[in-house]
């Protein structure tokens, strides 16, 4: 459970409500990174249950990714786990008892998507096991590195159920409908080099460096302008929703809108100068 200081958390009808927004985590653990302590990285912190996703640990997410989209001197996230599994998938032991009308009136796994909502990028680091909901979890961050251990996986119809997060639909995005069809009907899950075959990943690591590089891409990535990699992101997204000469006239809309900004003026003229840019993030 969450504990808070100096603040309450309330439960009711199974649902928790924050008053303020400072709170201590329990099944999470999250750092500043960075020489200019600009990165968040976000680690699950369940490690005898392989950090499965029990509704605490998603609560507590919620919280700390809401608060440092809030945050002007966080310009990029990582959101991690351990060496043996990033999340093996939802927590049976909550699940177990739920009937559909629990489900239907809590809105069960519904807030998960408020992850994608977030405007700063959020690259997933990826070590052993991201099975279910921890894979779904991977498909919400923007960007995926994994370890060479790492594997993936959507294995609900070995338990009866099917995704309920994603699963069978970011993966038909990302991966293609054969594909995502075989992982969802047969529940085997794939290493970390057949998810980089299939473009599910974008790198791969050994293990022990796989957090230190994603760290770096992170720092890159907040080097730049906060205004204008929220406008990317938003554009990236968008060609999920939009049919090409919708996405087409949306990414050209927002290009137009960086000639608005003081940061687009600096960039191209730091660029005719031939030295770094001072982004101010408008």
């Amino acid at each position: 459970m969450l504990i808070p200081r100096a603040l309450q958390l309330f439960k009711s009808n199974k649902s928790y409500y924050f008053i303020g927004s400072i709170m201590q985590y329990h099944d999470i653990i999250y750092e500043k990174k960075g020489p200019n302590s600009n990165i968040a990285l976000i680690t699950l912190n369940r490690p005898k249950a392989l950090n499965s996703l029990c509704d605490s640990l998603i609560v507590e997410l919620m919280d700390a990714c809401k608060s440092i989209d809030k945050d002007p001197n966080i310009g990029a996230i990582v959101l991690t786990g351990s060496t043996k599994a990033f999340a093996a998938g939802a927590d049976i032991k909550e699940m177990n008892q739920k009937s559909f009308t629990d489900c239907t009136k809590e809105r069960f796994i519904e807030r998960w998507d408020i992850i994608t909502d977030i405007r700063k990028p959020i690259i997933a680091a990826v070590n052993g096991f991201a099975l279910g909901g921890g894979c779904e979890l991977a498909m919400m961050c923007d960007i995926i590195y994994a370890g060479e251990n790492a594997k993936f996986g959507q294995p609900e119809i070995k338990l009866g159920t099917t995704p309920g997060a994603g699963g069978s639909q970011r993966l038909v995005r990302s991966v293609g409908k054969s594909v995502a069809m075989e992982m969802v009907l047969s529940g085997e899950p794939i290493n970390a080099q057949q998810a980089k075959e299939i473009g599910l990943v974008s790198k791969i690591f050994p293990v022990d460096k796989l957090v230190e590089e994603t760290l770096k891409l992170a720092q890159k990535i907040a080097g730049f302008s906060p205004l204008i990699v929220a406008m990317a992101k938003e554009a990236v997204n968008a060609a999920y929703e939009l049919s090409l000469k919708e996405g087409m006239r949306f990414e050209r809309k927002g290009f137009y809108a960086t000639f608005a900004t003081s940061d687009r003026k600096e960039g191209m003229q730091a660029f005719l100068d031939k030295r770094e840019p001072r982004f101010t993030n408008s």
